[in-house]
């Protein structure tokens, strides 16, 4: 089984891909997530800046905090307008109360949050936002059910035999966002919006290949499950089509102790 840090820190090896493929969230949710007038934003386990992008004319000041230098690298090329910082979100190196929102896209699963909670509204100000992101893929629709089903698999994978989907694992749990007794922050309030980006077969199989259940398989049974997608994708009717996706948005304000 491939440890929960090597899995944390395996992104790096595909930073260029992550940023290539990976889609930023719609506009409307930022908005929502973030607060009106808004002078500094941190984008928390920043990635390669993808969300980072889209932050930069929401507020005068943004800043992105990464743990990984690969990904931080990229990230420091293609968004050279935010301030780029080594941390994570067990120790986000800013000062007390210097930001009005703090962003997690796609990385609150990864993680502490006995420590992040408390650590992130040591950040915020008094009213200020955090704002938690989820894009998933919208498998009402059939195609994308059973594209979602090649992608389970790859998180399976490493799963100890015997051990249930309701295991460490589950996405359910992953994405629940709780804070520790005494955190300043308000109960999360939810927000779904469904949108839509178009991509083609290359793509979406590069998509997949950005997930960490993915690139920490053994070099043999990676080239296996990408012949198994490239043949799936390769009898779709389309050579390129609208995704449907689901941005899951929580927010919390920062309450005065």
């Amino acid at each position: 089984m491939t440890d929960r840090e090597t899995r944390r820190l395996s992104f790096g090896s595909v930073a260029e891909d992550y940023d290539r493929y990976r889609p930023p969230p719609p506009p409307q949710a930022l908005d929502w997530l973030i607060p009106p007038g808004a002078g500094a934003i941190l984008d928390l386990a920043a990635g390669t800046g993808i969300v980072t992008r889209e932050l930069a004319g929401h507020a005068r000041r943004v800043i992105a905090v990464e743990p990984d230098e690969r990904m931080r690298a990229v990230l420091a090329a293609r968004c050279p307008q935010a301030e780029v910082l080594a941390g994570r979100g067990e120790d986000i190196p800013l000062p007390d109360a210097s930001v009005d929102a703090v962003v997690v896209s796609a990385a609150w699963h990864w993680l502490d949050p006995a420590l992040a909670g408390p650590e992130i509204s040591r950040v915020l100000r008094a009213g200020g936002r955090l704002g938690v992101i989820w894009i998933s893929r919208d498998d009402r629709v059939p195609w994308v059910a059973e594209f979602n089903a090649l992608a389970r698999e790859s998180r399976e994978a490493d799963r100890p035999e015997g051990q249930p989907e309701g295991g460490p694992g589950d996405r359910r749990r992953r994405r629940q966002v709780g804070f520790p007794p005494g955190t300043p922050l308000s109960e999360p309030e939810e927000r779904l919006t469904e949108f839509s980006v178009p991509m083609t077969r290359d793509q979406l199989a590069g998509l997949l290949g950005t997930y960490s259940g993915i690139i920490t398989l053994e070099p043999e049974r990676r080239a296996e499950f990408s012949r198994r997608v490239r043949s799936f994708l390769d009898r779709q009717p389309w050579h390129e089509t609208d995704v449907p996706l689901i941005c899951r948005c929580l927010r919390s304000t920062r309450l005065p102790r």
